[in-house]
């Protein structure tokens, strides 16, 4: 038989039988506060389960069912999340991990559709393959997250801190990233053919400076008022672009093709590499 007890009161919460947490069925369980830290959940049904506040540290829930479940403040810090399935098509399907505690966590391949991770803690975490779309991260802490072939399209990302991200070959189409922190991020591509995209995305206002943007397709993104100083943007496609009033100061135009975007106001006299087309005006 498995006790599982209260963190902070050490008060019994449920009694499992069996000799393992692993692949057992604890939908619609009462677990908020649960010591539950390096528990094997592998596989567990949580399908809405109240984990409030839980303490899910270093716990192993690889290909575990979190859909619908209440993560809300949990410490799942280090825990492994390869595959895990929290997100759904419908926001009121999908789980609440607001201002959880992720960091160096592995989502690995996670199904993080349409979740609700506003304030939530990423840091150093891995979302490699990971399926983020439509997901609200508004304010969360990304810094240093690894997130390479994943998909944040249609993500909410604003205010989010996401300073050295590793988002590669990642598309993030469509997401909002209003004043986002995106300094040395590296959304560059390792193939020519540029699979890095942020077609329609909204980066206005936001601080991409030192980032890698090498081979990635930016059209019709909305980089208005963005610092963009020192950023990467060789071979990028930024067809249809809004680049009013941002800073561009030694950035790198090598290879891109500027007429199609909107650049009054930038500051292109900075810029290095690029072939201003002579009937643009108003640059500075």
């Amino acid at each position: 038989m498995i006790e599982i007890r209260h963190k902070a009161t050490g008060g019994l919460l449920t009694t499992f039988e069996g000799s393992s947490l692993a692949g057992a069925d604890l939908r619609d369980m009462d677990l908020a506060g649960a010591d539950l830290a390096g528990i094997d959940l592998s596989g567990t049904n949580l399908e809405y389960s109240d984990l409030t506040a839980a303490d899910l540290a270093g716990a192993r829930l690889a290909g575990a069912n979190l859909t619908a479940a209440r993560l809300g403040g949990s410490n799942l810090r280090g825990a492994d999340l390869q595959r895990a399935r929290l997100g759904a098509d419908s926001t009121s399907r999908a789980a609440d991990m607001s201002g959880a505690d992720l960091s160096q966590a592995n989502l690995t391949g996670a199904y993080l559709r349409r979740v609700e991770g506003r304030g939530a803690i990423l840091r150093e975490a891995c979302l490699d393959g990971a399926d983020l779309r439509g997901i609200d991260l508004a304010g969360a802490d990304l810094r240093g997250v690894k997130a390479r072939k994943a998909l944040f399209i249609q993500a909410n990302l604003r205010e989010a801190n996401l300073e050295g991200a590793d988002l590669r070959d990642s598309h993030l189409n469509d997401a909002n990233l209003v004043r986002a922190r995106l300094r040395g991020v590296d959304l560059s591509s390792r193939h020519e053919e540029g699979f890095s995209v942020i077609n329609l995305a909204n980066l206005e206002g936001a601080d991409l400076s030192g980032a890698r943007l090498r081979n990635i397709s930016a059209q019709d993104a909305n980089l208005r008022n963005a610092d963009l100083s020192g950023v990467d943007f060789t071979a990028a496609v930024l067809g249809g672009a809004i680049l009013h009033r941002a800073n561009v100061a030694d950035a790198d135009f090598t290879d891109v093709e500027l007429a199609s975007v909107t650049m009054e106001f930038a500051n292109f006299s900075k810029a290095r590499n690029a072939v201003i087309p002579p009937y643009k005006k108003n640059l500075r």
